[in-house]
């Protein structure tokens, strides 16, 4: 199990190995740093970190593929750091495994807040938020828990939270948590649409803190996330089996 006070940094740039570190150290974690994906990748295995800092031009291995590496034995929180702001690093920072991401140069300030953030998800979700009317008529049919036992399921689609589980037509599905935590709330919510703003609360853990503030960073990250849930799933946004966008508002399941 990841320890909730242990984090490690990978940034082959000393000078901001040793602010990250110092950031994460006031912020009360034991921070074990690293130059190299490979070292960093090794650390990770050594202290199984609850959150681990990326940077994405790291020297022989990237941080792409480092993120990949990190996915297949740890499940520590990745925030990956890159001066590189273009729509195609973004998208394959968080196709690698990255729960967020943060450009250069960055204020100490924010990345401690994306940190925190992460922090307040639940690592598996409670019961309650997994309760559905199997006897529901209308719209919110469209979702059901068969057999009472814990699955949302909808047309094949089917997830389980509390065993954080899913599978489309019975195939197991490789999701990333901030994919799995998008695909709960919207077969939770049914036919109900799901604001972007609102998945993006969600995913920073302050849905129910009565914070409003959304920034263009959250939006696109929630744009990304569902791009890499529906490539996964194998369907496409214009014509889509299961999720279907409301334009200019966020999505919710097909008919």
């Amino acid at each position: 199990m990841p320890d909730s006070k242990v984090a490690v940094v990978i940034e082959d740039d000393p000078d901001i190995r040793s602010l990250i570190s110092e950031v994460l150290d006031q912020a009360g974690f034991t921070v074990h740093p690293a130059g190299t994906g490979v070292d960093g990748l090794e650390l990770i295995r050594d202290h199984q970190p609850i959150v681990t800092t990326l940077d994405v031009s790291l020297p022989g291995m990237d941080g792409f593929e480092t993120a990949r590496r990190i996915r297949a034995v740890s499940d520590t929180y990745i925030v990956m750091l890159t001066a590189r702001a273009d729509e195609i690093d973004t998208l394959q920072g968080l196709q690698s495994g990255a729960d967020d991401y943060i450009t250069k140069p960055f204020r100490p300030r924010e990345l401690r807040a994306r940190v925190e953030a992460m922090l307040r998800r639940p690592r598996t979700l409670g019961s309650e938020a997994t309760t559905t009317d199997a006897t529901a008529t209308g719209p919110m049919a469209a979702v059901t828990a068969p057999d009472g036992a814990g699955w949302l399921d909808h047309k094949g689609l089917r997830l389980h939270p509390d065993m954080r589980v899913a599978s489309a037509d019975g195939a197991d599905l490789d999701l990333t948590r901030s994919e799995f935590d998008i695909l709960h709330d919207l077969l939770a919510a049914g036919r109900r649409v799901v604001g972007k703003g609102e998945l993006a609360l969600m995913l920073r853990g302050e849905s129910h803190l009565g914070v409003s503030y959304i920034s263009d960073h959250d939006t696109r990250a929630i744009e990304v996330h569902v791009a890499n849930l529906r490539r996964k799933l194998g369907e496409s946004a214009t014509h889509p089996r299961w999720i279907e966008t409301v334009r200019g508002i966020g999505y919710r399941l097909t008919l």
